[in-house]
């Protein structure tokens, strides 16, 4: 395993974040407007199907890590499984926003089912994916900047799906917008999966013996690490306050602020300052350690959603400057867990002499995507209390307490969760000298 790695190792696992960065975003950003406003579904059930896919994933997640820690491939424990994933679900994502339109339970029907096979993909994709730095390089400073790499790729492949996608769906109109959206981003998820497949394939892994046991043993043992819990448990919280966010970014856009370009740039204030200001985060990182860099970062991420109420009253300018406060948040709080992370499963292989990264992985990513699936239906659930009413007319008034739910679940309930992970992520004690 190199302690250092080559930039052209870190650009080609970044790559990868093309692909996750897509998934991750768009269907959080636009699916459960399609599903309220193009297919006319009721946002309490729209907020279930879109719930419904995510929480399978958060069973398969764990059993996706265990297969790829026992993986024998030649071409290597976690790579082979990304070409296969990743090009099953760019098929997968493009045949979700290209099914039946007319308000139906045909129409809902393929939309879970599709969801279902694009988070089945996804799992066996992110898992490895997500393995891979533990295996690539023992130097925890070289974590974060291959994580830095990531994360300002991840950045502009959110950026480039989630800005453009709204704009793709309202110049081809109601009958061929989101299909436009199926295809777009389905290039993007297989330019992503190339990109990461090529781009790694010259750099060493380590080869650690596969931890023995079952998938329940392997649960248990990673259960039992401390830092795990409380690292996992502070990221599925921020998880749920980011997915709510993006849920609410169309509705806020659409009816708080009038529309027309609201909703994109409201979506580049929240991730281009990641851009800008990843580079800086990893140096605070290196200065002062990746834990004081994540409570920083979770600090703007709540002042930002918090003071959002108040500016999205006085109008769009206002409340980009504070959208753009959580985008710069929301860079540390990418960063930094997904460079510790590695630390925790590779503190754990240098006690144990056994490789259990993908089972770490495995549940991590559930965690996450138990959050990002949960953050849209508390929305959803948000906008039910309020009274939001659906309507496949784009124009359709909102009562008043419905503008209310809207701004509410955009705002202050990010905030709250972000807000209690803080509680948390103090009690995280892995340190630099027990990383290495």
């Amino acid at each position: 395993m190199a302690a250092t790695l080559t930039s052209t190792a870190r650009r080609g696992y970044g790559l990868g974040s093309v692909a996750t960065g897509s998934f991750g975003t768009v269907p959080g950003l636009l699916l459960l407007p399609y599903l309220t406003d193009r297919l006319g579904i009721a946002a309490g059930l729209a907020g279930l199907i879109v719930f419904l896919p995510k929480a399978w994933d958060v069973v398969l997640n764990p059993v996706a890590g265990r297969i790829s820690d026992r993986s024998t491939h030649p071409g290597g424990r976690r790579r082979p499984f990304l070409i296969w994933s990743g090009t099953a679900l760019a098929v997968a994502f493009v045949l979700l926003f290209n099914g039946p339109t007319s308000p139906s339970g045909l129409a809902a029907t393929w939309v879970v089912v599709t969801f279902i096979v694009c988070a089945s993909a996804y799992a066996f994709f992110q898992v490895p994916y997500v393995a891979m730095p533990a295996e690539m390089t023992d130097d925890y400073d070289e974590r974060t900047r291959l994580m830095t790499w990531r994360v300002a790729i991840l950045a502009l492949a959110i950026l480039v799906s989630g800005g453009l996608s709204p704009m793709i769906r309202d110049a081809l109109g109601p009958q061929w917008g989101y299909r436009g959206v199926g295809l777009f981003v389905g290039a993007l998820i297989l330019l992503g999966t190339l990109g990461v497949w090529r781009g790694t394939r010259d750099t060493p892994m380590s080869r650690a013996a596969t931890a023995g046991g079952s998938v329940a043993d392997q649960l248990r043992v990673v259960a039992a690490s401390p830092p795990f819990r409380t690292l996992l448990l502070v990221f599925v919280l921020q998880a749920l306050a980011t997915g709510a966010m993006l849920a609410g970014v169309d509705y806020v856009a659409r009816v708080l602020l009038g529309g027309g370009a609201a909703s994109t740039v409201l979506f580049l204030c929240f991730v281009a300052p990641a851009l800008l200001v990843t580079p800086l985060w990893q140096r605070v990182g290196e200065a002062r350690g990746k834990r004081t860099g994540y409570l920083w970062g979770s600090v703007l991420l709540l002042v930002g959603a918090a003071a959002t109420l108040a500016t999205v009253r006085v109008g769009l300018a206002a409340a980009a400057l504070s959208v753009a406060v959580v985008g710069i948040g929301y860079a540390a709080c990418q960063m930094f867990p997904l460079a510790m992370l590695p630390d925790v499963a590779a503190a754990d292989t240098a006690a144990t002499g056994e490789d259990r990264a993908g089972t770490y992985t495995g549940v991590w990513t559930a965690g996450e995507t138990l959050g990002l699936a949960i953050g849209p239906f508390l929305y959803a659930a948000v906008l039910t209390i309020g009274g939001y009413v659906s309507s496949t007319d784009a124009g359709a008034r909102q009562p008043d307490s419905a503008q209310l739910a809207i701004a509410l679940g955009f705002t202050v309930v990010p905030a709250v969760l972000v807000a209690v992970s803080l509680v948390f992520l103090r009690r995280y004690r892995l340190d630099v000298e027990v990383a290495r």
